[in-house]
């Protein structure tokens, strides 16, 4: 982090000129995107959230294809923050995406990515699709002034990984550009580059995984994934495709 970054005034988060910013001073910004979202309010706000211990962010979106692909999104958004973490990160810091949505960080858990929508029918559009990032900044407890790092080897922060230095603001600032280059990759069409660059980040793939998503405990080999991102799962002599629309969260 340079000097300038030391002393820098609090600031509004600068973003690119199809996202708007709001900034909560309590409460969740995911929670507050999907209010937001069901009122009506425009496609490209990002509320946020900075504190001692954790950045959390939310961007609202107005898809206009069916919520199967619109949630191609999800996977966009996460190679975004993966980029702006390589971008800002020392180099020898490995950053790769689980399926699901969790972020890991030189081999263990930092972050999650979420999502929302107005509904979970795979064919209908959305009348809106909130996706949310969350990631751990400092030690778990370190926020209250106590806690340790270490002492659950599958989970770890930014600063126990060598990212101490990189300030948040900037972090959620360039996460805002680079999911908005893949999302727009993804309305021209270029699927193909996401598939391939979330390929190469993927954790997991190829092995053994364990998760829950959708409020159900899911196990197997993790194949690969279909052309619209479903996780091709296999357990036993069956293979089952679990679509990205299993990932949603229920807003109320």
């Amino acid at each position: 982090m340079s000097e300038d970054d030391l002393f820098e005034a609090p600031r509004p988060a600068s973003f690119p000129p199809l996202m708007q910013g709001e900034e909560l001073a309590a409460g969740d910004p995911f929670a507050k995107a999907c209010m937001r979202a069901m009122l009506g309010c425009d496609s490209g706000l990002i509320t946020y959230r900075i504190s001692a211990d954790h950045l959390r962010a939310a961007l609202v979106l107005a898809p206009e294809e069916p919520l199967s692909r619109a949630m191609l999104a999800l996977p966009a958004c996460a190679l975004g923050l993966q980029n702006a973490l390589g971008a800002l990160a020392p180099p020898e810091v490995a950053v790769h995406l689980g399926w699901e949505g969790a972020l890991w960080v030189n081999g263990a858990r930092a972050g999650r990515m979420r999502a929302a929508a107005s509904s979970d029918a795979p064919e209908a559009v959305p009348d809106w699709l909130v996706i949310g990032i969350e990631l751990q900044l400092l030690p778990r407890g370190a926020g209250e002034g106590g806690g340790e790092g270490g002492l659950d080897p599958t989970r770890t922060s930014l600063a126990e990984e060598g990212c101490g230095d990189i300030a948040p603001l900037r972090l959620l600032e360039s996460w805002a550009r680079h999911a908005l280059v893949w999302l727009s990759r993804l309305d021209a069409g270029d699927i193909r580059a996401l598939h391939e660059d979330w390929r190469g980040l993927a954790h997991g793939l190829g092995k053994e995984v364990a998760f829950e998503a959708g409020g159900e405990a899911l196990s197997g080999h993790f194949l690969g994934i279909d052309e619209d991102f479903a996780m091709l799962l296999r357990k036993g002599g069956t293979t089952r495709a679990i679509p990205l629309t299993h990932l949603l969260e229920a807003t109320t």
